[in-house]
C-alpha cells in the first residue's frame, strides 16, 4: 500500500468531509429546495428573491451535475495515484475556488437590491473563504508533485 504523508491525509480528510457536506446540503437542494432551506443550507425566497432562488438552485444542480462528480473521481483517483485522477482534482479545486468568489461577489453586489434582505452574512464570510483556500491548497500540491 502507497505510504501518505501528514499533508496527503489531511488533505483528503478535509475532501472527503466536504465531498459529504455537498452529497447532503447541495444533493437536497438540487431536488427539493424547500427542504434545502428548513436545513439551513439555503436561503427563502423571502430573503433572496425568486432570482434569488434560481440562482442558488442553479448552483445546486450544477453542483449535482458536474462538481460533485469530479470531486469524488479526483480525490479517489489522485489518492490511487492516478493520472487521470490529477487532472479531475485540478478540474474540481478549479470550481472550489471559483464558486465561493461568485458568491460573495453575488452577496455583496446584491445588498440593497430589490427582494434581496440578507442580513446575516458571516456564515458566508468565515465558510466560502475557507472552501476558496482549500481549493487552493489543493492546487498548488498538485503543482509541486
Amino acid at each position: 500500500m502507497k505510504k501518505f504523508g501528514i499533508s496527503t491525509l489531511i488533505f483528503q480528510a478535509i475532501g472527503w468531509l466536504f465531498l459529504v457536506y455537498l452529497i447532503v446540503m447541495q444533493g437536497v437542494s438540487a431536488f427539493n429546495y424547500e427542504l434545502g432551506v428548513a436545513m439551513g443550507a439555503q436561503e427563502p425566497a423571502e430573503t433572496v428573491s425568486e432570482v434569488g432562488v434560481a440562482f442558488w438552485k442553479g448552483f445546486a444542480v450544477a453542483d449535482i451535475a458536474t462538481y460533485i462528480p469530479l470531486l469524488m473521481l479526483g480525490l479517489l483517483g489522485s489518492l490511487l495515484g492516478r493520472a487521470w485522477g490529477r487532472v479531475a482534482l485540478a478540474a474540481a479545486l478549479g470550481i472550489t475556488i471559483y464558486w465561493p468568489v461568485v458568491c460573495l461577489v453575488t452577496i455583496v453586489q446584491a445588498r440593497g437590491a430589490e427582494g434581496w434582505s440578507v442580513t446575516e452574512q458571516t456564515a458566508y464570510w468565515i465558510t466560502l473563504p475557507l472552501i476558496a483556500l482549500w481549493g487552493v491548497w489543493g492546487l498548488w500540491r498538485l503543482l509541486r508533485s
